[in-house]
């Protein structure tokens, strides 16, 4: 493949400037389409669809009384899980590829677009009601009687996996869904035998809702003729709802269309399909007609995946010296009434992946166990099962550091993986192809002005506050598994060339990064680029999870207009009767060398027979990225309060290559409120007496505010160590703040008891540090 010659004219639009992002000037100005903005041209009218939940735990569905709701105005029909079970909807796919304790394979209750049978958690759709309007479906909701006997539940983890506890399963004794091991156990015990120093802490990673600001919303037309579906919904990967769809109902793909608008947040939630997605497309595949159905804020809170949900045994062992001889964790992970494959997966194999992080640790002892409770299933929340195991592993470096007496940046250094050790393959087998760990963490000290910390310290004591100071330095992998995408670019005659991606935006500018990368291509404004997104008719691919849309997509982009390039100098050559390699290509035009001919590409484009030139490419980059990191974070302590305030907020982030710096820091500051968010304030709570979930709202769920952000962020790039899986050199962004806030802050935190003589306390706290907790653990 020829790489293309451009010229600088295009190089305030290129890759590694500051652009605007394109998505920007619709969604400002009220003019972005979201899924219930969606006006439908057709002359059927819309009918609305809402869901009757469950209010138990845990309940035998004896019968479903429909008769008087179905009577009611406007009701076009009311469908039970028992109806679709006659009607030949599958059940969603649960956990494969894991083992559980006896060796057999993972097991999880089948879970059904509408619950069959059994319920088994507070919100869980059992009934769809379809009406003319959405207040006609809410009343006859109310109408349905759904007779419950109720069964015994149990929501808390630990109780969970303990004998006689209440079963969700047969075929799951303890609960016990599936489980992992990896590692060699007698090793690592041989190493804790002769360790100098021992660390072990209990860790709770608590569980959060994902909260975007755009509810799941679906809308699903019916074509008259056909029979095919258009499914319009708010989702990061387009083409595999499409195929959930397709199973549970048993329609062919062809016969099916998701097309995505403007999408109000992700963070991993919208990864995949609900059981509300597949009953809205059964209700309108069955009534004929176009059904709808977005989510309240109640309906999020209850069903949507949540994420974390894990709790740890930790155990670090040493040297005398420091150098770090074995890591030991035991977790279980609240997976929720169901075993997704995505939910187990997260915390049995992708946190394992970074467990030992950005150190040199051979020996290595991890049992990870899925735990089957009565609630709602967990799923993807930006980082997903990274952030937890960073936080364990950084939890453990600044607590053996205060328990061996080795500063904490002396005992990081000692024992960070260095660059002549690259590519360095981890215990468990993932290959980090670069970094320069203690490179970033020099750069990240010095941002933070590390060494004048004690000044400020005294400053924040002297005004009755207490103030701390915590690190953490990591990395992460990014990729979703699938390193391949497919896309297709058009030059048109009338002057835009058309890049159609399967990677999906849900407010990272990604659209604006993909266009940047024609640019460099093809060397033409920006303005003659245009990037389609979500719609499974102009191509599949994987979508947009595990920060992998620019390095996966965007290498794409970049292959696929090269191609394009490629393919459009042959069909000039052939028009100037030239060999291909004597014909030039810059800014959009082409020319021989050592003549005056010249042919825009564009009016090349209008000569073609198909009145364009299109390809269609698929490319696959070598691997994951390992992004890295340093984050450092001051707190302030209100002692009669508790209160803890973020007062400072500096990070050294090595993605490699920046494709656009505005956006990559948006990404890394949003992420990490995110991460300040679980470690101060966000918790989902379930009564542990009655199941029901006490934190079902904005009024019950704290979240962080804009105030954080206005503690100072300084954020810095350092694109030294480019990757060598992709072309473009780029690593994934959009999780890292996220990962490296969490232990950041609740290092900081530490830091400060510590330094207030209260160190003995800091191996007991746990997020959220809400201020209630806090100032509990400085009484104590």
């Amino acid at each position: 493949m020829n790489a293309p010659e451009t010229s600088p004219s295009p190089l305030r639009f290129g890759s590694g400037q500051a652009v605007r992002r394109l998505e920007d000037q619709a969604l400002l100005s009220g003019a972005g389409q979201y899924t219930d903005d969606v006006q439908l041209s057709g002359t059927t009218p819309l009918a609305h669809l809402v869901f009757v939940r469950s209010p138990y735990p845990h309940a035998r569905i004896v019968s479903v009384d429909a008769e008087a709701a179905r009577a009611m105005p406007g009701v076009l029909g009311v469908f039970s899980g028992a109806d679709l079970a006659t009607a030949g909807v599958k059940p969603m796919p649960g956990t494969a590829g894991f083992k559980r304790p006896d060796g057999g394979p993972g097991v999880s209750p089948d879970r059904c677009a509408l619950a069959h049978e059994r319920a088994r958690f507070v919100g869980e759709a059992v009934v769809a009601v379809v009406a003319e309007s959405v207040a006609q479906a809410r009343d006859a909701a109310e109408a349905v009687f759904v007779d419950y006997e109720e069964l015994p539940m149990v929501v808390d983890l630990a109780a969970a996996v303990v004998d006689g506890a209440p079963q969700l399963l047969e075929a799951a004794p303890n609960n016990i869904a599936a489980e992992a091991r990896h590692g060699d156990a007698a090793a690592t015990a041989a190493a804790f035998a002769q360790a100098a120093h021992v660390v072990a802490l209990d860790v709770v990673n608590q569980r959060v809702v994902a909260l975007t600001i755009e509810p799941r919303s679906v809308l699903v037309e019916v074509d008259a003729d056909s029979g095919r579906l258009t499914v319009r919904m708010s989702t990061q990967m387009p083409s595999g709802t499409r195929n959930s769809i397709c199973d549970a109902i048993g329609l062919a793909k062809e016969q099916v269309r998701v097309v995505v608008g403007d999408v109000g947040g992700g963070f991993g939630m919208k990864t995949g399909a609900y059981p509300e997605d597949i009953a809205t497309a059964y209700c309108a595949h069955a009534l004929k007609r176009p059904v709808k159905w977005v989510a309240d804020r109640s309906e999020e809170f209850l069903s949507s995946a949540h994420g974390r949900d894990i709790a740890s045994k930790a155990e670090l062992a040493l040297d005398a010296s420091g150098r770090i001889l074995a890591l030991r964790i035991h977790s279980l992970a609240n997976v929720g009434a169901y075993a997704t494959g995505t939910g187990v997966a997260i915390q049995l194999l992708i946190g394992p992946w970074v467990q030992t992080s950005v150190y040199d640790i051979a020996t290595v002892d991890f049992h990870f166990q899925a735990v089957l409770t009565n609630c709602a299933p967990t799923g993807a929340y930006r980082g997903a099962g990274r952030p937890e195991a960073i936080f364990l592993m950084e939890r453990l470096m600044d607590e053996a550091a205060r328990q061996t007496g080795i500063d904490r940046v002396a005992l990081r250094r000692r024992n960070f993986i260095s660059p002549a050790q690259m590519p360095y393959t981890n215990p468990m087998k993932q290959v980090y192809d670069t970094g320069q760990f203690e490179k970033v963490m020099d750069q990240g000290l010095a941002l933070a002005d590390w060494r004048g910390f004690e000044a400020r310290a005294a400053a924040s004591k002297a005004a009755g506050r207490m103030r701390g100071l915590g690190i953490a330095t990591f990395l992460e992998w990014t990729g979703g598994n699938v390193f391949e995408e497919r896309v297709t670019v058009a030059v048109k005659p009338d002057g835009i060339i058309e890049v159609f991606s399967a990677v999906n935006a849900m407010g990272q500018g990604i659209a604006t990064s993909l266009a940047q990368l024609a640019v460099d291509v093809f060397g033409v404004p920006i303005e003659k680029v245009r990037v389609i997104l979500g719609d499974t008719d102009r191509g599949d691919g994987f979508g947009s999870a595990g920060s992998r849309s620019l390095f996966t997509g965007g290498s794409a982009v970049r292959v696929g207009a090269e191609r394009t390039v490629d393919r459009a100098r042959e069909l000039a050559a052939q028009a100037f009767e030239a060999a291909p390699a004597d014909v030039h290509y810059a800014d959009g035009r082409f020319t021989v060398a050592g003549t005056d001919l010249s042919l825009d590409l564009f009016d090349l484009a209008g000569r073609q027979p198909e009145g364009q030139i299109f390809v269609d490419s698929t490319s696959a980059v070598a691997g994951p990225t390992w992004p890295n990191g340093c984050h450092i974070c001051e707190v302030e302590i209100d002692g009669p309060t508790g209160e803890v305030s973020v007062v400072a907020y500096s990070s050294v982030n090595d993605v490699g290559r920046v494709i656009n710096p505005m956006i990559v820091r948006g990404q890394l500051d949003g992420g990490a409120v995110q991460g300040i968010g679980q470690a101060l304030y966000e918790r989902v709570v379930y009564d542990v007496e009655t199941g029901q979930p006490v934190t079902g709202s904005l009024m019950d769920y704290a979240v962080p505010r804009a105030e954080v952000a206005e503690a100072m962020f300084r954020t810095e790039m350092d694109e030294s160590t480019p990757c060598k899986n992709n072309p473009l050199g780029v690593k994934g962004v959009g999780e890292l703040g996220t990962i490296g806030a969490t232990p950041a802050v609740v290092n900081a935190v530490a830091d400060a008891f510590a330094r207030a003589g209260l160190g003995a306390r800091a191996p007991s706290l746990q997020m959220p540090l809400s201020s209630a907790r806090v100032w509990e653990a400085l009484q104590a």
